[in-house]
């Protein structure tokens, strides 16, 4: 019999929160973060799913949502501090905040701006309390790892919200979780495989083995001590951003980057000239450009796929810093080139393995990825990160009424740099969807050129 736990329960005429639990009962334990984990900041990361009548029901994500957490019970839990005053979790069962609501006002989804994130989306996300400061580290030790929302709109759709802390997965580990959940929703007896969470995979060597120099040179460059408090805040006012991008320009774009280039790569390096443009036209001339990229070590670790299922954080951030004038001058396909140069030199088993390795030697000093922080060039660089989304379920977010009409994630995080996230477009037909939490002179570049970045309409949509 599904488990609903219904103890945190409040109805003020317009939202209901149930507390969801596992369908099976939790041994209550204590899961450690990996070393991979600890050297994400405390942030949360959000996405979303649109759905057109017929819309699931909230009766129906409940109940496959109980069922789900008994496989991925550690989302069920509570991000706590351990005795170093580090987070980890604590495996309770005690469940997920799951919150149904109706749109204010009788509104229709089709009304919704969800390319201007700030005015349309943002009440769609169910929202995290505020964590509280660990005195020693200044370390966020939020809570609940995921919290759900489902927003009712008067012409029979609804939107689907997720938000979870990035101490406890990366998004390859939350698209995971989205699988099997719309799996069980729709009763499919093809199971997704179970999680993995084997901390052994990305444990330190004992003793640690001796690096190479140019491995332990690249980490000094990505990953710095830090002093325990979160990435600097920005300190201009960022915006927050859906554009859609057609397959015939991303195409276009590959095709300029030249051969031997992904359709990353030429993104990457198109975003990184964007960015000069913006840094020469700023009031403050910044004459420094720092780019980097997310990087998924799963295949580096174990090219045989061990770790295909593993749930948890496996992720560096390599980067590259320009000057503005200098990017601006150069084709496409050198930016291009450059970009895969530094991205080529992370995505190794031997970086991977030699970081967890400087993890452990560190500790409990916590550690931040220097890209955060605009690389070497510190405050004085316009700086941006690239996430790719690309491994994103959206054809398999189907929880029993149909696939989705749009999707997209929404991380307007709390640090500097600014962060861009492309993934495949619900439509399926090659184009892509990007959120971009960028300076104002950045979108302002990205809206003003011809190609490449395009307002999404609704039309576009829901046409």
């Amino acid at each position: 019999m599904v488990k609903l736990e219904a103890t945190k329960e409040h109805d003020d005429g317009r939202d209901v929160i149930v507390t969801v639990a596992p369908a099976l009962p939790v041994q209550e334990h204590r899961l450690p973060l990996s070393n991979l984990d600890l050297l994400l900041p405390p942030l949360d990361v959000s996405l979303f799913f649109c759905y057109l009548h017929p819309a699931p029901t909230a009766a129906a994500l409940k109940e496959a949502l109980a069922k789900t957490l008994v496989a991925y019970y550690p989302l069920a839990g509570e991000v706590v501090a351990n005795g170093d005053r580090e987070p980890e979790l604590l495996c309770s069962g005690r469940g997920v905040d799951f919150t149904e609501t109706t749109a204010a006002g009788g509104a229709e989804l089709r009304q919704i701006r969800l390319g201007a994130v700030d005015e349309g989306v943002e009440k769609l996300m169910p929202a995290k309390k505020a964590g509280v400061m660990a005195v020693k580290v200044c370390m966020m030790i939020d809570g609940l790892v995921v919290k759900l929302r489902l927003t009712k709109f008067r012409c029979g759709g609804a939107v689907v919200g997720c938000t979870f802390d990035h101490r406890v997965c990366d998004a390859y580990s939350f698209n995971m979780f989205l699988v099997a959940w719309a799996a069980t929703a729709r009763d499919s007896s093809a199971s997704p495989p179970a999680p993995s969470f084997r901390r052994s995979l990305v444990a330190p060597r004992d003793p640690p083995q001796q690096r190479a120099p140019s491995t332990d040179a690249l980490i000094d460059r990505l990953f710095s001590p830090r002093s325990a408090a979160p990435p600097p805040a920005a300190t201009g006012r960022s915006v927050n951003r859906i554009y859609r991008i057609a397959a015939a320009d991303i195409a276009a774009l590959k095709a300029s980057a030249g051969p031997g280039h992904t359709k990353l790569e030429a993104f990457t390096a198109h975003l990184w000239q964007l960015c000069a443009r913006a840094a020469a036209a700023s009031a403050h001339q910044i004459s420094q450009c720092c780019m980097g990229v997310v990087v998924d070590g799963r295949t580096r670790m174990f090219p045989d796929g061990a770790m295909k299922a593993y749930f948890g954080n496996v992720l560096t951030i390599p980067y590259g810093v320009m000057g503005s004038e200098d990017l601006r001058r150069m084709a496409l396909a050198d930016v291009a080139g450059d970009v895969h140069r530094w991205v080529a030199e992370a995505a190794t088993g031997d970086h991977f393995r030699g970081l967890v390795d400087w993890v452990e030697a560190l500790r409990p000093k916590p550690a931040a990825a220097r890209a955060y922080l605009g690389g070497t060039g510190g405050n004085e660089a316009m700086s941006c990160i690239v996430s790719s989304g690309m491994t994103f379920p959206v054809g398999k977010a189907d929880f029993g009424t149909g696939l989705p009409a749009f999707a997209s994630y929404h991380f307007p995080w709390p640090a500097g740099a600014g962060y861009v996230m492309p993934m495949p477009s619900a439509r399926g037909d090659g184009d892509w969807v990007v959120y971009v939490h960028v300076a104002p002179e950045v979108a302002k570049v990205m809206e003003e050129e011809s190609t490449v970045f395009q307002a999404l309409e609704n039309s576009y949509v829901f046409e």
